[in-house]
């Protein structure tokens, strides 16, 4: 049964590498270590028998949750652990205040879109060639109304 816990120190090593396998710009450790201690980012992972399947993370600023970051194990994927994240994060939004939740995804992230629709998510906003990687637009979704 996957839980879906606070992430620990110990856990670095493992979000890096899902990180790694999942984002053409990764974060390092030393990166994921340091929002660790940033009082305004926030993260879930989701671990089964001791294992770390996937994570996602939100910055929240004032009453806006940003949600910076969600990935999952390749193996994993379409198992529904992206929407279990989803959902955890923005419960754990809501429950520090967040009002509203944005984001960033690449343009070229169908499944992605089409996850944060599900939840309720739009596009408000296309941001020119984000991605320092290729250049890739960011679309920009905006989740009113957390609070229902």
């Amino acid at each position: 049964m996957v839980e879906l816990l606070k992430p620990a120190e110990a856990h670095l090593e493992e979000l890096t590498a899902i990180d790694k396998v999942s984002s053409s710009l990764p974060w390092s450790k030393n990166l994921f270590s340091k929002d660790f201690n940033n009082p305004a980012a926030h993260y879930l992972v989701a671990v089964e028998s001791g294992k770390v399947l996937g994570f996602a993370g939100f910055w929240l600023l004032q009453d806006e949750m940003n949600v910076v970051n969600i990935a999952v194990l390749p193996e994993e994927r379409r198992k529904g652990l992206g929407e279990k994240l989803l959902k955890g994060i923005l419960d754990l939004g809501v429950s520090l205040g967040a009002d509203f939740a944005t984001l960033e995804v690449r343009a070229g992230n169908i499944p992605a879109q089409a996850l944060y629709g599900k939840f309720g998510f739009h596009m408000i906003a296309m941001r020119k060639k984000y991605y320092a990687d290729n250049g890739e637009d960011a679309v920009v979704m905006i989740k009113n109304q957390l609070k229902q």
